[in-house]
């Protein structure tokens, strides 16, 4: 019935574009959206991975698409994009979770890195919300746009050693907002998901499998939670800003870090 809970965030009928879902947040999201009722088609660059999450996607009752692609590749977003509304229906919700983190102290950070973190995390981004977007303007809206930015945004890393990543991300924010501001007129709404440290591929240390114990312990003290993310912490986060009901939210960054940004 009209007002419940279901109306409120049910995504069924819908489908959902994730990029980077092969690890990380990517995969907790696409999970997410899927729980939701919504179709959800899978872009990477790690096709095995993004086939066995696919498999386990269905098994929920959805339909599922795995994207072999690279987020920089214009000819490559494009052909996925009009693949998985061709094969599982109109894209109505876009989540640009592809990242890359490259580590490297200031002075030392090489172009090569700065590059890829500004081609992955903010071209990237822009190719994928182009092709999307266009789409839905083209069917008059409605459409959600989804950007997974980073705390980094909005203040430095006390620690890692990202001066890449902290200013693509910074990027991403502003061009969440100005996305919003242009795509308003048509029942798109484009936000960003900030997030703290979580437990990923990106942050856990592969020789121990968990997060670094100095760092760890630096992080805990620098949250006022003490603590790091669960994944499915930023599962309600992805659903809000993905729900039928959220159609007056728009140019908003969320951030989702036990209080990192709150000092």
């Amino acid at each position: 019935m009209q007002g419940s809970l279901e109306a409120i965030f049910s995504l069924k009928g819908q489908t959902a574009l994730v990029t980077g879902s092969s690890s990380g947040l990517g995969v907790v999201m696409a999970r997410a959206l899927a729980k939701a009722g919504a179709n959800v088609a899978l872009l990477a660059r790690r096709k095995d991975r993004l086939e066995t999450l696919a498999k386990e996607l269905t098994e929920l009752g959805v339909r599922s698409l795995a994207l072999q692609a690279d987020v920089t590749d214009e000819q490559a977003v494009e052909a996925a994009v009009e693949r998985a509304e061709q094969e599982l229906g109109p894209i109505s919700v876009l989540v640009n979770a592809a990242g890359v983190s490259p580590l490297g102290r200031a002075e030392r950070h090489s172009r090569d890195k700065w590059d890829q973190a500004f081609a992955v995390n903010v071209t990237g981004v822009f190719l994928a919300s182009q092709a999307v977007g266009k789409r839905m303007i083209a069917r008059g809206g409605p459409g959600r746009i989804i950007q997974i930015s980073s705390v980094m945004a909005q203040g430095a890393n006390p620690v890692h050693r990202v001066v890449g990543y902290s200013a693509s991300k910074g990027a991403v924010n502003n061009l969440t907002r100005q996305l919003a501001v242009e795509w308003a007129q048509y029942g798109i709404t484009v936000n960003a998901i900030a997030p703290g440290y979580f437990p990923t591929e990106m942050t856990i240390d592969p020789a121990h499998g968990e997060v670094n114990a100095d760092q760890k312990a630096q992080i805990e003290q620098l949250t006022p939670m003490h603590r790091l993310g669960h994944l499915e912490e930023i599962e309600s986060a992805v659903l809000f800003l993905a729900a039928p009901a959220s159609s007056y939210v728009t140019g908003v960054v969320l951030p989702v870090d036990g209080g990192w940004t709150a000092w």
